[in-house]
C-alpha cells in the first residue's frame, strides 16, 4: 500500500458531501419536504375497507371477457 493511499470516494459522493458543506440545513430542508408527501397518519380502518373492496385485475386488461 503507498504511503499516501486514502480511500477512494466516487463523484457523486464527493458532490454530495460538498453540497451538505455548503448548505448544513439541506438534510432538515429535505426531511421537511418528505413529512408534506410521505409521513401521513394512516387510518387503518378505511384502509382495510378499500382492501376488502379492491376488484381484481384480469390478467390482460385490454381483453373482454369471454362467457
Amino acid at each position: 500500500m503507498p504511503l499516501f493511499w486514502k480511500p477512494y470516494k466516487s463523484d457523486v459522493t464527493q458532490f454530495i458531501d460538498e453540497l451538505k458543506a455548503k448548505k448544513p440545513s439541506l438534510e432538515a430542508e429535505q426531511r421537511a419536504g418528505r413529512g408534506l408527501l410521505w409521513d401521513k397518519n394512516v387510518d387503518r380502518s378505511a384502509q382495510a375497507d378499500y382492501e376488502t373492496a379492491r376488484v381484481e385485475q384480469q390478467p390482460y386488461v385490454y381483453q373482454t371477457k369471454s362467457h
